[in-house]
């Protein structure tokens, strides 16, 4: 403790052109360490929510059997490139509602079709859009009762 008794023991005076007395650094380390704390707690707080930017989805797959129904049924089917086929007659986008609604009308019922099934059969890698578009004629027909077909898994 030499360099403690040393400084003292000197005595500071003030002098306005003679020499000046040394004064040894000193680190203050308690605004170091507050500063730090406060960068800590600010990180701590931002890296929390950067797990919530993504949403995992996992879709469901179907094991259940086929339902027998004396319904008649519809199969739409949606290719991969969007094209449609109802009951496996190539058919495009403007005229899927048409077609759809010419076989609600077919059907012979007073409340328009309630007894027809519809399937929809969709690619796997089929656009989101042209399975709404499929959704959306048969709403069109008044078609309420829609099946998603799956497959089960082997």
């Amino acid at each position: 403790m030499s360099w403690l008794s040393l400084r003292s023991s000197t005595k500071r005076s003030f002098s306005l052109g003679s020499t000046p007395v040394s004064a040894e650094p000193e680190i203050n380390l308690i605004p170091f360490i507050d500063v730090l704390l406060v960068v800590l707690i600010f990180l701590m707080i931002s890296t929390t929510f950067t797990r919530y930017q993504e949403l995992a989805i996992t879709l469901p797959t179907a094991n259940g059997s086929e339902s027998v129904a004396d319904n008649k049924q519809v199969h739409i089917a949606v290719s991969r490139d969007g094209r449609f086929a109802i009951n496996g007659k190539v058919t495009d986008r403007s005229g899927l509602s048409g077609a759809l609604t010419q076989l609600s009308n077919q059907s012979g019922s007073k409340d328009g079709g309630s007894n027809i099934q519809v399937n929809i059969d969709a690619d796997a890698r089929a656009p989101h859009q042209a399975v709404m578009s499929a959704l959306e004629a048969a709403r069109d027909a008044n078609l309420s009762n829609i099946v998603f077909s799956s497959q089960t898994k082997k």
